[in-house]
């Protein structure tokens, strides 16, 4: 077995793979309560494990922290972190300099392609919103970046004078208080971004969600789409793989 750890903007997400590469075991710490004793807590008695695999879309001293608490609960078990590549697992990286995508990104490409075997807009609805085209020969075309449903919440609150922040529901009608007006011109934002780039694809491609927001946004959107959660968890057990 081997332990997968996901390190995004907002949160860390872990799971159990098996040889197969099925998520077994999961959970989240959101970094705000990431410590030592938070890290042993979520994987008491799980292992032995083969390896350790992490994608870390920052560093810093939270990856640290994370390489340390796996060291001494499994001294056994290297630590590999992943980075995004020109080309690996069928996926080309559209990127110039191709280790500047986030790996978060790569790795969602990577589990797209191998589990979606067809063209794809891949939506990670998470602090930010990204959007990546993939063919289904596995070309990457690039992307977009946004900000998520709570950083442009945010920003309306920290820019403007005593607008109100709050978690306001969307009703799908232009809002009747401040509240749930930038809710729904928030979520039109995301929505008309994704709308926007699948009405220029040349052919038509199936949409996959992932991220925290992911099914808030599907459930306004007039197109279906495919939700999965652990799209980026999925892609690093197939990275890891290469390593046995």
């Amino acid at each position: 077995m081997n332990l997968l750890v996901d390190m995004g903007n907002s949160r860390l997400k872990w799971a159990v793979a098996d040889a197969a590469g099925q998520l077994l075991a999961k959970g989240a710490v959101a970094n705000g309560q990431l410590a030592d004793a938070a890290l042993r807590q979520c994987w008491q008695g799980l292992g032995p494990f083969r390896r350790i695999g992490i994608a870390c879309v920052s560093g810093g001293p939270l990856l640290a922290l994370v390489q340390a608490v796996a060291a001494a609960l499994w001294p056994d078990a290297p630590c590999v972190q992943i980075r995004s590549q020109r080309q690996a697992f069928g996926v080309s990286n559209a990127y110039q300099e191709p280790e500047k995508l986030g790996v978060d990104r790569w790795l969602a490409l990577i589990a797209a392609h191998r589990h979606y075997p067809a063209a794809a807009c891949v939506v990670d609805c998470g602090t930010a919103i990204t959007v990546d085209l993939l063919e289904a020969n596995g070309e990457h075309r690039g992307g977009y970046i946004s900000p998520g449903l709570m950083l442009m919440k945010q920003a309306l609150a920290q820019g403007t004078n005593a607008l109100p922040f709050s978690a306001a529901a969307y009703s799908g009608q232009p809002g009747q208080s401040t509240e749930a007006a930038i809710y729904g011109g928030t979520l039109l934002a995301a929505r008309g971004l994704i709308e926007h780039v699948l009405a220029t694809r040349a052919a038509p491609s199936q949409l996959l969600l992932t991220g925290g927001d992911a099914a808030i946004i599907a459930e306004h959107l007039p197109i279906p789409a495919v939700i999965d959660p652990d799209l980026v968890l999925r892609g690093l057990a197939i990275a890891l793989a290469a390593w046995e």
